[in-house]
């Protein structure tokens, strides 16, 4: 979906694999946004490991539509929005099981004073988010 042979499309790819933080919003029951910032990795989909029992978990279950969005580079640019459908994936190994994810956040991780261990006790579930469309600018 991203063109990364162009300049805006080789930085809005870099900010995907690159960035730490990308904002989730769900839709609740109510038709009310939520947004929450988590961690992710890009491969194409997006993989982000949540708590268990979370408002997140119950609004993706209900309705799988979602959107991601990334911060622009403090200057108004490079913004990226993602547009997708999420599901809970519990094919997918823990986050001690995927090197690329512990390869991204393994310094975080140890910021936080956690073990990867303790990382993946944590945050059990796996949401794999295939995009639907992109945008960037």
């Amino acid at each position: 979906m991203i063109d990364r042979s162009t300049p805006k499309g080789g930085r809005a790819f870099a900010r995907l694999t690159d960035e730490p933080i990308i904002w989730l919003a769900t839709v609740s029951s109510s038709g009310q946004p939520q947004t929450s910032p988590v961690w992710f990795l890009y491969d194409g989909d997006f993989l982000v490991y949540s708590l268990e029992g979370t408002a997140r978990l119950r609004n993706i279950e209900a309705n799988p539509r979602v959107a991601l969005n990334l911060d622009s580079n403090g200057q108004g640019g490079d913004i990226v929005t993602i547009e997708g459908e999420a599901h809970i994936d519990l094919a997918t190994p823990p986050s001690t099981d995927v090197p690329a994810y512990q390869d991204k956040y393994a310094p975080f991780i140890a910021r936080n004073e956690w073990t990867p261990e303790q990382f993946a006790t944590d945050y059990p579930v796996p949401i794999r988010i295939t995009p639907t469309r992109v945008r960037f600018w």
